[in-house]
């Protein structure tokens, strides 16, 4: 099994650990994943779907961070 495994987010190509969830994924990248909205291969995923969501080679994601204001 490889152990990198390539995926795109927001347009991007990037890789990441064979086998990572979500939440992994997105603190990888740099996200908070309280603070994002995710669609995952076209779909809104919500948040308690997450952790048993396991990113596959191929997987397209578009990762939106939540901002407050007024």
């Amino acid at each position: 099994m490889a152990s990198q495994i390539s995926l795109q987010v927001n347009g991007e190509t990037r890789t990441c650990p064979a086998q990572s969830q979500l939440p992994e994924l997105l603190e990888l990248l740099g996200y908070n994943p309280r603070l994002v909205a995710v669609e995952y291969n076209g779909e809104i995923l919500h948040h308690q779907f997450w952790h048993e969501t396991e990113v596959q080679p191929g997987d397209r994601l578009e990762v939106v961070t939540i901002v407050g204001g007024g």
